[in-house]
């Protein structure tokens, strides 16, 4: 079987062992018809240039340096980049791989999310780009629904699951 997952897919999946996604705050508003919903932990700015070449060796991060949420939960945010780390820990089997894009009140307000391929058999609390490209900037809450991550099934079970230096990142 391959396709995309259900919402009743996906609430199944959710009380596997491990979920295929768990910390979620709240199932009920999260879990869509094609995917669920991931919500915010974390804002930070890129402090540092980061590297990458043909190998591993000339690979360099950029350095973060996390925001800090006002007394409402809330963050207010020039136009630029940001990196964005999630709530919620997800675990895909080795037939299962993700995509996520971000939630349309986001494009409507000048913000955009860019992501990877989340492969099967990774697991961790992701991070992804956000840029606010409304020059008026934008202000983004704690736990906000900002993308929606959507499930494939593979056509057959991967032999070796995700391997990269990003397995178990943020756990």
């Amino acid at each position: 079987m391959f396709g995309i997952l259900s919402r009743e897919d996906i609430l199944k999946m959710l009380g596997a062992s491990p979920p295929l996604v768990e910390n979620l705050c709240d199932a009920q508003q999260q879990v869509q018809p094609n995917g669920i919903d991931l919500t915010l932990k974390e804002v930070a700015l890129l402090s540092s240039p980061g590297s990458l070449g043909p190998g591993n060796e000339s690979r360099a991060l950029s350095s973060t340096s996390p925001l800090v949420f006002d007394g409402l939960g809330r963050v207010d945010l020039l136009p630029g980049c940001y990196l964005v780390t999630y709530n919620e820990v997800v675990n895909l089997p080795k037939n299962i791989m993700a995509l996520a894009m971000p939630r349309s009140s986001l494009l409507r307000c000048g913000v955009s999310i860019h992501n990877a391929v989340w492969d099967a058999g990774y697991s961790g609390r992701s991070q992804s780009l956000m840029v606010v490209y409304n020059p008026q900037g934008f202000r983004l809450y704690r736990n906000a629904r900002i993308v929606q991550m959507v499930f494939f099934f593979l056509s057959r079970e991967v032999a070796q699951g995700y391997q990269g230096m990003f397995q178990g990142e943020n756990i």
